[in-house]
């Protein structure tokens, strides 16, 4: 969403983002303590088929749902989908465009001065491990791209939707329904 909000300004009203910071901003500050928490990225981002093998050999070893947090039905839905070949095919070239293609354009964009001119919420997950990874600043890393940035965690993991649904339904409907007003760069 970050990048159509850069590419297309006048068409975009209003940016969410759950639980995410630019992909420029992640690899410009990674450190042993992010590549070691979020290897994924790295294991992902390799070339096909790599991944995709080792992930279908066991699914569940390696995308390890909570069932507790979501509620079984929502863990159901989940797990059936995250089970597909095609899905995870699909993960896997998302993050791939992220070190490759996306990266490159958040360089650009971040050299060009660049930024988000619409509303943007950014929200994530308390239980989640992306604002120890930013020192608890994750406003403060999209500052940079979108100065009028507003946001702040939900009580959940990383997935916000099946964890947390009414807390962020009711984030979503506050921010949808406030004026929209873009900011000048």
């Amino acid at each position: 969403m970050q990048r159509l909000a850069l590419d297309h300004p006048d068409r975009v009203d209003r940016v969410v983002i759950l639980g995410d910071v630019p992909i420029g901003e992640a690899l410009a500050r990674c450190n042993a303590r992010f590549a070691t928490a979020w290897w994924h990225w790295f294991f992902m981002g390799q070339p096909a088929p790599l991944a995709e093998r080792l992930i279908a050999a066991d699914v569940d070893a390696w995308y390890r749902l909570d069932p507790g947090a979501m509620g079984e039905k929502n863990y159901a839905d989940v797990a059936r989908v995250v089970a597909s070949p095609a899905v995870q095919h699909a993960m896997c070239e998302d993050y791939r465009a992220g070190l490759g293609v996306d990266r490159a354009a958040d360089d650009d964009d971040r050299v060009a001065g660049r930024q988000v001119v619409s509303p943007l919420l950014v929200l994530w997950g308390s239980q989640d491990d992306l604002a120890e990874l930013y020192d608890d600043d994750v406003l403060g890393v999209w500052r940079t791209w979108a100065p009028g940035v507003t946001g702040h965690s939900l009580n959940s993991g990383h997935h916000m939707a099946e964890e947390a649904p009414k807390e962020l339904t009711q984030a979503l409907v506050a921010f949808l329904d406030q004026p929209t007003t873009r900011m000048v760069p």
